[in-house]
This record gives structure tokens, C-alpha cells and sequence, in this order.
């Protein structure tokens, strides 16, 4: 048997409605702002109560929830970068060549830095953050 639901229904639904989702997103996000914002009332949710099962508010947490994860699966997932790669990247950036890059060394030792031959050590990672400014992480 099919349910139907008259006009004033289906008018009333819609105030509550639109009243709710200018209260929790409940609908695709699309960008980084309307995430955040989804983040924030879902967190706000869970602090209500939403994250016990038998709230009233956990079948709302849940469908936020859902929402955020779609938008989040679709977000590109970024690969780790080397640090040689990241090196070759700022040289290029920079538009200098090996023997612009005395810090790390002799010619031959740049030479196998780049063909990563030798990995960075302590002191020519710091002396590449200072120099690129940039933080020593990228070269790890």
C-alpha cells in the first residue's frame, strides 16, 4: 500500500526541513568551507549525545557522517614525496643548478644526493629548510 501525504504535509515537511539544514548540512558538500562546517555541527552532534546509538540525534550524527565521508573520498589523496624529488622540485623552482647548492657539499657529493646514491643528512637538511625556507619535514 502506497502512503500518501496531501499538500499541507508536504508543505510543513518542507519548512522543517529547510529549517533543519540551515541547522546541520544535510546535503553534498563541495567544498573546503561547507567540510569544515559539516566537521564543526558534527562534532557539536556528538556533544549532544549523537554518538550514543539510542539518542534520537545518532540517525542525524549518522547521515552527517555519510556526507562527510562521500566528500572526503573524493578528495585526491596525496602521495609522499622523496626528499630528493622534493630537492629537484626547488632547484627547478629556483631555476639552480649543483654547484648553486655548496651547502650539501662537494660537486660529488650533490651529484649522488640527486641520483640518491646518499641520502640528506642533519646538517644539509637544516641548511636546505633555511635556505628554501621551508619546514625540515620535507626533506625527511
Amino acid at each position: 500500500m502506497e502512503a500518501v501525504i496531501d499538500r499541507s504535509t508536504v508543505q510543513e515537511i518542507s519548512t522543517r526541513y529547510q529549517a533543519l539544514i540551515e541547522l546541520v548540512p544535510l546535503k553534498s558538500i563541495h567544498n573546503e568551507a561547507e567540510y569544515e562546517n559539516a566537521i564543526a555541527v558534527l562534532n557539536q552532534l556528538m556533544d549532544a549525545g549523537g554518538a550514543d546509538e539510542k539518542s534520537p540525534l545518532a540517525e542525524l550524527v549518522n547521515s552527517l557522517g555519510s556526507l562527510i565521508a562521500d566528500y572526503e573520498d573524493l578528495q585526491p589523496v596525496a602521495l609522499p614525496v622523496s626528499p630528493v624529488a622534493t630537492l629537484k622540485f626547488l632547484m627547478v623552482q629556483h631555476q639552480l643548478t649543483q654547484s648553486d647548492l655548496p651547502e650539501l657539499g662537494s660537486q660529488g657529493v650533490v651529484s649522488e644526493i640527486l641520483r640518491e646514491i646518499r641520502d640528506l643528512n642533519v646538517r644539509q637538511i637544516k641548511a636546505l629548510s633555511e635556505r628554501f625556507n621551508v619546514p625540515t619535514s620535507v626533506f625527511i
